[in-house]
């Protein structure tokens, strides 16, 4: 059975433009969760897992590789998940299949992990661009920040970034979490003296 997965990043942006080329035969999947979230932890991306695994799906189309992720090593990550399955991947907008007669499509994973290369390297020089903004706004006066008093708790912070409690509970070094959560070092370590806090509490 074939199935399509969609992502938008929130609930008032459009499928439509990802439903272009759907096939009546296609069952959809279709997750509201940011890029930056790994696949196999999104709502429907679980779902299409579960089907995969019961023997249900074969054959996975999405209209655009990043789609599946921003992040090079969750896209690979997804890619090798798929053919260890047998499980064909295309993607609608390069008119390729990560498989073909059984085997492996080595033009496909060249292809896909320069494009999620450089989707990342995009994403990081947006990221250092909004850093820039943000200092240069410091040091004309005229950057506000977070409402004074408006600090979020411990729990708060906690459920904000699950993947990064995830992943210090897995043992993950810190910059390796930056990398993978695409947050700040500060972030991560935010996150980690919360936890030991409450390990300490607890």
């Amino acid at each position: 059975m074939k199935a399509r997965y969609n992502r938008i990043s929130t609930a008032n942006q459009n499928l439509e433009r990802q439903l272009v080329k759907q096939n009546p035969d296609e069952v959809l999947f279709n997750d509201v969760v940011s890029g930056s979230v790994a696949f196999g932890e999104r709502t429907k991306g679980k779902e299409l897992i579960d089907e995969i695994e019961a023997g249900n799906i074969n054959y996975v189309v999405v209209s655009s590789i990043d789609r599946l992720g921003r992040n090079l090593f969750d896209i690979v990550g997804t890619l090798e998940y798929f053919n260890s399955k047998g499980v064909v991947l295309r993607v609608d907008n390069l008119g390729l299949e990560s498989m073909v007669m059984g085997k492996v499509n080595p033009t496909f994973n060249l292809i896909i992990s320069v494009m999620a290369n450089v989707a990342q390297m995009e994403r990081e020089t947006l990221l250092e661009r909004q850093k820039e903004g943000i200092a240069i706004a410091k040091a004309k006066g005229v950057y506000n920040g977070r409402v004074k008093g408006s600090t979020e708790s411990d729990a708060e912070v906690l459920s904000k970034y699950k993947e990064v409690v995830k992943f210090l509970k897995m043992g993950k070094s810190l910059r390796d979490i930056k990398s993978r959560c695409e947050v700040s070092l500060g972030t991560v370590q935010k996150v980690k003296q919360i936890l030991s806090k409450n390990t300490v509490l607890s």
